[in-house]
């Protein structure tokens, strides 16, 4: 009898239970579409390509913003924006069901059409196949609010009592016997099934995913880098200051920076990895598998690398110690000359996986440097984070013109004909490495005690070499600091100045000065369209 309101169930009641059917089917809808993609591919999850189509229509200004506000923890804040935003859709949609039962559901259904949408025009999309997820979990979530919304319109009908043993008190009337009231025990059942059995799913689906992953990983692990032909030269001694707070010289794989689109890492299995070589001025088209490439002669360098987003002072830097092919070697395998040599493409468009695109100077990876596919990093293949199996790396460049991770294709072309990913987004075409320098030892507003204060930092102009460090107290006359040792042109450099620091406010400012006589301008720029300009400077209250 407690499980029974012999009332039917109206208002607020409804509306509640309304938005948490609701909130169960958005649950079920997700999970459902999840383990479907773990059978498709994790790229397809709704949330997934829901995310990359919003990431896709940002405007620059807003990926830079949430770039310097979240770090490498954007995608994290995206996702769980859209999972939030799912959230209040769902407790909507069961409000609404709970009126108009039908509607409800079909909002349901409209949802999942919008995440096959942005599933099917991915850049990386692999056809209709990837709608799947989104269709799948829709109706499951549809079905599910449908049902639940169900059991509160189904009634019971209590039991009549017993007759009396003794005519004492009058009998309860027919009317008042067979009363309906609707069903709070069936509906609790059935709502813990479905969280139970979404709950299910969600983990089914993350433990394929990660049996599909298993492969790539144990390609990953296979794999040994052989010695390559042409070794880096050992780091002169000096080049790594000992001092505290500064930037390590070398940035351990687990700390460099992490700067793209990419809401799944791709997991690519290095085994079944393919690179096709091919476009306008290509004489002979190739196709490259991982084996062949270890198979090629190797160099080993010292390269720093710096993304676009990083704001003067910014963390987006970092140096490491890379292995791979020479990119000339393979385009002049292939045919390809430099436009200074009268090629007739000026771009190199490379793909990745996930279907970035990026667009490349082709003077710049034939000029000389040590532009190369990347197949190991300090010691060990690529992390999957950066890109394995092969990546590449351009010094001088800026990772958005360069750096293309998980590479799958290599188009030749030209600037007019075709515009990469960045470049519709507003960004240069073309963007060299601006000359910067970065102070590691002081933090904002710190209260350093009065006395000697090693101040230090790095400074890089990739391609071009660090020549000058100098740094300004106030409005002091600038004062040359000292530099580390250099390993090559094409790595930071390490610099420090003994500075007597006096009670009280002071600002401190770094500027650096390249080997081409060029020194970092004052001029405050926005990394849009081709990198932030300007002079780091940290205030502090020294006591």
């Amino acid at each position: 009898m407690d499980d029974v309101t012999h009332q039917p169930l109206r208002g607020i009641g409804r509306l509640s239970l309304g938005a948490l059917s609701g909130l169960l089917a958005g649950y079920a809808a997700v999970a459902v579409a999840e383990l479907v993609a773990a059978a498709v591919r994790p790229e397809a999850g709704p949330v997934v390509a829901v995310g990359g189509a919003a990431i896709d229509r940002t405007p620059a200004s807003v990926k830079d913003w949430a770039i310097r506000q979240f770090g490498t923890d954007d995608k994290l804040i995206l996702q769980l924006g859209i999972l939030g935003v799912l959230g209040v859709l769902a407790l909507v949609l069961g409000m609404v069901a709970a009126r108009w039962r039908l509607m409800g559901s079909s909002g349901v259904l409209a949802f999942g059409a919008v995440g096959a949408l942005a599933a099917v025009s991915r850049p990386d999309s692999t056809g209709f196949t990837d709608a799947l997820p989104s269709v799948l979990g829709a109706v499951a979530g549809a079905v599910l609010l449908h049902w639940l919304i169900g059991r509160l319109d189904r009634t019971m009908f209590p039991a009549a009592p017993a007759a009396p043993a003794a005519p004492a008190e009058p009998a309860v009337s027919a009317a008042t016997a067979a009363e309906p009231g609707w069903d709070r025990r069936g509906f609790i059942l059935a709502a813990t099934a479905a969280a139970a059995a979404s709950t299910g799913a969600g983990l089914a689906g993350r433990a394929l995913n990660g049996s599909q992953g298993q492969k790539a990983v144990a390609s990953r692990n296979a794999v040994t880098l052989p010695a390559p032909s042409s070794k880096a030269a050992p780091v002169p001694r000096g080049t790594a200051l000992r001092i505290n707070g500064i930037s390590p010289f070398t940035t351990p794989n687990g700390d460099f920076y992490r700067v793209d689109t990419a809401l799944v890492v791709p997991k690519v299995d290095a085994t079944r990895w393919r690179l096709r070589i091919h476009g306008q001025g290509v004489e002979r088209e190739v196709r490259l598998s991982f084996d062949d490439l270890l198979g090629m002669p190797l160099i080993e360098r010292d390269i720093t690398l710096t993304c676009v987003s990083n704001e003067v002072g910014g963390p987006y830097a970092g140096n490491a110690r890379w292995i791979g092919v020479r990119l000339a070697d393979l385009l002049e395998r292939c045919g390809v000359k430099s436009p200074s040599k009268g090629g007739s493409a000026d771009q190199l468009v490379a793909r990745s996986v996930d279907g970035m695109t990026i667009g490349t100077p082709v003077e710049d990876v034939m000029d000389g440097r040590d532009a190369m596919l990347a197949l190991g990093m300090n010691g060990q293949p690529l992390p999957f984070e950066h890109g394995f199996p092969v990546r590449m790396v351009v010094p001088g460049l800026y990772g958005y013109v360069s750096a293309c991770k998980w590479i799958k294709d290599i188009e030749l072309t030209t600037f007019d004909a075709y515009d990469s990913y960045w470049v519709k987004r507003g960004w240069a075409q073309r963007a060299p490495v601006k000359t910067q320098s970065r102070i590691d030892t002081l933090k904002p507003f710190g209260r350093p005690k009065a006395g000697t204060i090693m101040v230090a930092g790095v400074a890089w102009a990739q391609h071009r070499g660090i020549d000058k460090v100098e740094v300004r107290v106030d409005d002091g006359p600038w004062q040359e600091a000292d530099l580390a040792a250099e390993d090559t042109r094409d790595t930071w450099r390490q610099w420090s100045y003994p500075w007597r620091a006096t009670k009280g406010s002071h600002t401190v400012t770094v500027r650096a000065t390249d080997r081409t006589g060029e020194t970092q301008t004052d001029e405050r720029t926005r990394t849009i369209p081709d990198g932030a300009s300007g002079r780091h400077s940290v205030a502090v209250t020294v006591d």
